[in-house]
């Protein structure tokens, strides 16, 4: 364990086979760095951190990630009952794999944690841990934008919001959740903030130069769903809007190629997507959009008629509360990475 006083913040960072070792021990090197780093930069006596991260597991015993990097815990469960923090780092795992029963001890210790008046925090796909414990239930909520989809259908009792990068919530405020990729650092700076005050956090941003820019984790998510649905005839349905969005009445399309009744066809496309037909045709566009303004000059009005809107002001509106970004701004933000990551030069900050 790290060097910190005997009075420490005990902060207990799950770990599991389908662990993120980068996240799990980015997570461990932030908190242990609290203090420390800042002192010893800065020519003055080194000082400990108030925190006490610890690598826990369900036995305590060494185990290898999906990735293959081994992982050591330090404790078992058992051996750190009620943490003053418990945090459950990204899982590797699909969107809509359910938990196997392997989770239902780490759950029970989870809720066991919250009762004893600590503090419960996920990052990224870790919300799906979170989720099981019940305790969102009523509550905003984070999660990757590839997940939040799959989480609504399976935990519709809790708002969920793909766009948000970080939420505080629950009794006391004691339920924080990170959203997207690299949203783990606003959740390791609000714990910092929350245990050690806001002037530590921010020593431990500057030091490590972590991004807290404000884009919204949606102007990186792939709208479109990667997969195609089980069903087949809806697949089907699927792989033809790939190729169609910009038809006019897409969906009257689907639906008479579907040779279903309208209504039904929309219940059944809407229990093998999570989504409306026309909602689902919509987000192919958006996509296409995206694609269009990263890779091309055309003007906004262009590319709203090139994936199927007449009407620019409402494509711009549409894309604006989908993406969190306006088109215009999209392109001058992820054009020109796309342009230099293309051409080979090093992409500026």
């Amino acid at each position: 364990m790290s060097d910190a006083p005997a009075q420490a913040i005990t902060v207990a960072l799950l770990a599991v086979e389908e662990s993120s070792a980068a996240t799990l021990y980015g997570f461990y090197d932030a908190l242990a760095s609290v203090r420390r780093d800042w002192s010893l930069l800065h020519g003055e006596p080194v000082q400990p951190s108030p925190f006490r991260p610890v690598v826990v597991s369900l036995d305590g015993q060494p185990l290898a990630t999906g990735n293959g990097v081994r992982i050591t815990p330090q404790a078992c469960l058992a051996d750190v009952p009620t943490p003053e923090v418990a945090v459950v780092t990204d899982i590797n795992v699909a969107p809509g794999t359910p938990l196997d029963a392997r989770f239902e001890p780490v759950v029970a210790w989870l809720r066991q944690c919250h009762a004893a008046g600590g503090l419960l925090a996920s990052a990224c796909s870790g919300a799906l841990v979170l989720a099981h414990t019940g305790l969102l239930d009523g509550l905003d909520a984070t999660s990757h934008w590839a997940y939040c989809e799959h989480l609504r259908r399976s935990h519709p009792q809790v708002r969920w919001h793909a766009d948000r990068g970080l939420v505080v919530g629950g009794e006391e405020r004691r339920i924080l959740m990170a959203g997207s990729g690299v949203s783990w650092h606003l959740l390791v700076l609000a714990l910092i903030a929350r245990f050690a005050g806001p002037q530590e956090a921010m020593r431990v941003a500057r030091i490590n130069l972590m991004d807290l820019n404000t884009t919204s984790p949606q102007a990186y998510a792939s709208l479109t769903h990667g997969c195609h649905a089980a069903d087949p005839l809806i697949a089907r349905c699927q792989a033809w809007a790939a190729e169609h969005y910009g038809d006019p009445s897409p969906v009257a399309r689907m639906v008479a190629l579907s040779r279903l009744p309208e209504r039904t066809f929309k219940r059944r496309f809407s229990l093998a997507t999570g989504m409306a037909p026309l909602e689902y045709v919509q987000h192919v566009r958006l996509e296409e959009a995206k694609q269009m303004l990263e890779a091309s000059e055309l003007p906004v009005d262009a590319v709203a008629l090139e994936v199927g809107y007449s009407d620019t002001s409402f494509f711009t509106r549409l894309f604006r509360r989908k993406v969190g970004l306006p088109p215009a701004q999209y392109r001058q933000r992820f054009g020109r990475l796309a342009r230099e990551l293309r051409s080979g030069d090093p992409v500026s900050g």
